[in-house]
C-alpha cells in the first residue's frame, strides 16, 4: 500500500490533500472506525456559529406508564445526561432507551450495570411510598431504540441489552463499526490518524458488529416522508409494545404487609 500510495505524495498542496490521501490508504484495511483529524490546518479568525432549530416541548400525560431518555452519545456528560433523565423516570412500568444517532464514546458497561439491577426487597415508612433494594433497579419493561445512525459505543450498548436479556431492541439494523481505537498515534503536525487495533468476539467463537452492525429484535423503519410529517414509526412501535407487555404482565409494587404489632403485656 505503501508503494501504490507514495507516488501521490508530491502532488499534495495542503493538508486537507494530505489527509485525503491519508485516508485513502487506510481505506484499503476495509474496516469502519478509522479516522483523520486536526494538523496544520489554515483556519480564518472570525468563528461563525450557524443557528439551529429548536423546539417546545410539553408533557403528555397519557407518558405516565412509560419513561423515555434519549442517550446521544456514550462520553461523561453523557453519562450525566443519563442519570438526570433515568432518575426521574425509575419507577415507571415502561422504559425507552434512545439510542439512535449515537455517536458512541465508552459508558456501556455502566449504563448496562445500571439496567441489571433487580428489586429483591422493600422498605416502607410510616407515610412514604414503598421504596426498594437495589437503589433505582428498574422493575418493569424495557425496549431500546437503534437505527443505521446508532454507532461504535452506542451499538455496544444495543448488543449487550439483547445478549442480557434487559429487554427488546427495535428500529433497524446499526452502522457496524465495532474496532475500537483509541488517538495516542499523533502525527509531527499534532493531528491523528486513527487505525483500528481491538476487535470485539462473542462467547460463541464469532467476530461481532464489525461491517454488519446489530440487527434489531423487531425491525422497523422510518420512511422519509412520514417522518417529514413528524411520525415516528419505530418510538410508536416500542410505546404500543410497552403498553402490551404491561397489560400482559405489570409489575406494580406488592403492597405493604400491616405493620405489625409488637406489643406485649408485663406479668403482673
Amino acid at each position: 500500500m505503501r508503494d501504490k500510495y507514495l507516488p501521490l505524495v508530491d502532488r499534495v498542496t495542503t493538508r486537507a490533500e494530505l489527509s485525503d490521501l491519508i485516508g485513502r490508504a487506510v481505506g484499503e484495511l476495509s474496516a469502519l472506525h478509522t479516522s483523520l483529524r486536526g494538523g496544520d490546518h489554515r483556519q480564518g479568525p472570525d468563528k461563525l456559529e450557524v443557528a439551529s432549530l429548536g423546539a417546545r416541548l410539553q408533557r403528555d400525560a397519557a407518558a405516565g406508564q412509560i419513561g423515555y431518555l434519549h442517550l446521544r452519545a456514550m462520553g461523561g456528560s453523557d453519562l450525566t445526561a443519563w442519570y438526570r433523565e433515568f432518575y426521574p423516570v425509575f419507577d415507571r412500568q415502561g422504559l425507552i432507551i434512545d439510542v439512535r444517532n449515537n455517536r458512541g464514546g465508552n459508558i456501556d458497561s455502566i449504563v448496562l450495570e445500571k439496567l441489571l439491577r433487580r428489586a429483591w426487597f422493600y422498605w416502607k415508612g410510616r407515610e412514604q411510598n414503598p421504596y426498594w433494594n437495589m437503589q433505582y433497579a428498574f422493575r418493569g419493561h424495557m425496549a431500546v431504540l437503534c437505527n443505521e445512525k446508532t454507532a461504535s459505543d452506542g451499538e455496544a450498548f444495543a448488543e449487550g441489552f439483547r445478549r442480557l436479556g434487559i429487554g427488546t431492541l427495535i428500529g433497524i439494523r446499526t452502522w457496524g463499526g465495532e474496532i475500537w481505537l483509541h488517538s495516542g498515534n499523533r502525527l509531527t503536525d499534532r493531528g491523528w490518524a486513527r487505525a483500528p487495533m481491538w476487535g470485539v468476539y462473542g462467547p460463541e467463537g464469532e467476530w461481532l458488529i464489525e461491517g454488519h452492525g446489530v440487527e434489531p429484535d423487531i425491525e422497523v423503519d422510518n420512511l422519509p416522508h412520514a417522518t417529514f410529517n413528524g411520525e415516528d414509526a419505530q418510538l410508536d412501535t416500542a410505546i404500543d409494545f410497552l403498553l402490551q407487555k404491561i397489560d400482559e404482565d405489570p409489575r406494580l409494587v406488592p403492597e405493604p404487609p400491616p405493620f405489625p404489632d409488637k406489643s406485649f403485656e408485663y406479668p403482673e
